[in-house]
């Protein structure tokens, strides 16, 4: 793409993106991605040469890629427990800890005094900017790059989310040890079901490397899946000489 940006513009730019291993092919949208309205007030120039406008376009990318990932990565979290994690997930205080993360703030445009005041570390101005790059990128048509780039960022924070969302989610701890231990990933199974179809209960085991490690039983598949999860826990805590939970939390 034209751009009329200069050396050391266009050097810093490559360099932001090779750290986010992602390409984009129009550097004057990433730079205008980076440029806060402080830096396009004290230089005089129209406000919509800040990042203002593509903002408002990442905004709705964020939601859409957290909305799918949420959904397929909790199938039994009902939707008002997938929008309690997505509110936190896509907050300013998540979203600036994640651009400090990639030291975005580094290669921020701001006005001279908005630098002074500390800029390149305030909270919603490293936010607004994330969300600036997401709309960048997606115009410029890197949508599955944006995907697999906010699945790195973001993944991590979902599973502490999750955990504090839900005091007892054995589900998330379990998850956390087995991936550590050895990158497999627990599988829960429906050993029965019983009762009628308005008042069912479910038994699930949960196995580990095709071993059985915890039964429980509940009136919904995840209640009856947590209750696995909670006793493969108490399990593996004989086994491995590990505590998963404080006495509080059991």
């Amino acid at each position: 793409m034209m751009h009329n940006l200069p050396v050391n513009r266009i050097e810093q730019l490559e360099e932001f993106l090779d750290g986010l291993h992602i390409w984009c092919d129009d550097l004057g949208l990433l730079d205008k991605a980076l440029t806060h309205s402080s830096y396009t007030f004290e230089n005089k120039l129209p406000p919509t040469e800040n990042n203002e406008r593509l903002e408002f376009l990442g905004d709705a990318v964020l939601k859409l890629v957290a909305s799918e990932y949420l959904f397929q990565r909790f199938p039994d979290y009902q939707e008002g427990e997938m929008t309690k994690i997505r509110a936190i997930l896509i907050s300013d205080n998540v979203l600036s800890k994640i651009a400090e993360n990639i030291d975005l703030g580094l290669y921020l445009k701001l006005g001279y005094h908005e630098a002074k005041a500390g800029g390149r570390k305030r909270s919603s101005t490293l936010a607004c900017a994330f969300e600036a790059l997401l709309g960048a990128l997606y115009l410029d048509g890197k949508m599955v790059d944006i995907q697999d780039l906010l699945l790195k960022l973001l993944a991590d924070e979902v599973t502490n989310i999750d955990r504090d969302a839900t005091k007892e989610n054995y589900k998330a701890v379990l998850q956390e040890y087995t991936q550590a231990k050895d990158g497999q990933l627990p599988i829960y199974k429906v050993v029965k079901e019983s009762g009628p179809p308005h008042d069912k209960t479910f038994e699930i085991a949960v196995e580990i490397n095709d071993q059985t490690f915890g039964i429980g039983t509940g009136k919904s598949k995840k209640e009856a899946q947590q209750n696995a999860a909670r006793e493969a826990l108490l399990k593996l805590e004989e086994e491995e000489d590990e505590v998963f939970f404080t006495p509080e939390e059991e």
